[in-house]
């Protein structure tokens, strides 16, 4: 194989099927792909991947790289990161993009560090662009832009890496939107031996016996999101906040602030380092409104901000602001929705 200078996603593969936040960059890399002009790819490592390329076809990819072994499921780190290190010696992408899970945090830093490729993580948008260097004046054409929140949310990095290949990056599920391109699209499925890439030392860890538990909290995919942040005040103030979703038949989620003062559990957190949601309607109730909450959240159909600060940030982006305190507003919402909805 030669260079092929193509954008490759790492699929994550369970329970006999691609994870979303793969088929989500698989979107993503269709737009990368076309404004850059080269093929967009898909690389599978696992057990009975029997016709799993007629799943990501359609999201407009070219070619889908399967390497297929019992012992290749479930993940591990060693097998799975040699394999995308020497694959990608051999094909030479330009761009590698995967999912900012436990197992892409755990991939995409051991594949980064041996190829000395450079990696930013938990982007919240990807862009193709130009770039001078400042210090030799040099130009750079069509880089990958790397987009994350730095500095503890006080502005938007854009991170390039303009000499080192792939250019490398993770995205959290939910940040980029899953859409099928074309049902009828076409690629090539090339199986790639196992053998030809893992060392047999590389499967010293062998896994016995696997638990995982569900996450129980489905915020993900409500179509109402009751959210609150550290000016709810209390655990107490919260329960205020699960009448209102009951009544709405919505969701509770919370701001960082919210879950560090252990307002509420984890799994409800909403943001760059919770999860991100596209809701038809959020109430924000005491949350200000960092650049990371707003990017897990700003691409809710209508948003309404209840807070007692009027210049709080959430309200630029909000549709409807109620500047008033939380536990005066929110039973009152109870209230009229409640005698509403009879």
């Amino acid at each position: 194989m030669t260079d092929n200078n193509n954008i490759i996603v790492y699929c994550e593969y369970e329970d006999g099927k691609v994870a979303d936040v793969s088929l989500e960059l698989l979107t993503k890399g269709r737009v990368l792909a076309d404004k850059l002009g080269v093929k967009l790819e898909a690389l599978v490592i696992g057990d009975k991947l029997d016709k799993i390329e007629n799943s990501l076809y359609p999201y407009g990819v070219d070619v889908v790289y399967k390497v297929e072994d019992k012992r290749l499921y479930p993940y591990t780190s060693n097998p799975h990161s040699a394999i995308l290190i020497n694959l990608f010696r051999e094909i030479k992408p330009q761009i590698c993009l995967m999912g900012a899970t436990c197992i892409g945090r755990d991939l995409g830093p051991r594949v980064s560090s041996c190829l000395h490729s450079g990696l930013t993580a938990d982007c919240t948008a990807l862009e193709i662009g130009d770039h001078t260097d400042p210090k030799t004046g040099k130009e750079y054409k069509d880089l990958l832009y790397q987009i994350r929140p730095a500095f503890g949310g006080n502005i938007v990095a854009t991170i390039v890496n303009p000499e080192c290949r792939p250019q490398m990056a993770t995205v959290r599920e939910g940040v980029m939107k899953k859409e099928i391109k074309d049902s009828a699209y076409k690629g090539v499925a090339v199986k790639l031996d196992a053998k030809k890439y893992v060392k047999p030392e590389d499967f010293v860890v062998e896994i016995i016996d696997r638990h995982i538990e569900k996450s129980k909290v489905n915020i993900k995919n409500s179509p109402i999101i009751i959210a609150g942040g550290y000016g709810v005040g209390s655990k107490e103030g919260f329960d205020m906040l699960f009448e209102l979703a009951n009544t709405l038949g919505g969701e509770v989620g919370a701001s960082r602030a919210a879950v560090d003062a252990g307002f509420v559990e984890h799994d409800r957190q909403i943001g760059q380092t919770g999860v991100t949601v596209r809701p038809k309607l959020y109430i924000a109730c005491g949350i200000s409104g960092q650049i990371q909450h707003i990017a897990g959240m700003q691409e809710s159909s209508i948003i309404i901000s209840i807070n007692n600060d009027p210049n709080a940030p959430i309200n630029t982006i909000a549709d409807y602001v109620i500047t008033g305190n939380v536990e005066d507003i929110v039973p009152k919402l109870i209230k009229y929705y409640k005698k509403n909805s009879k």
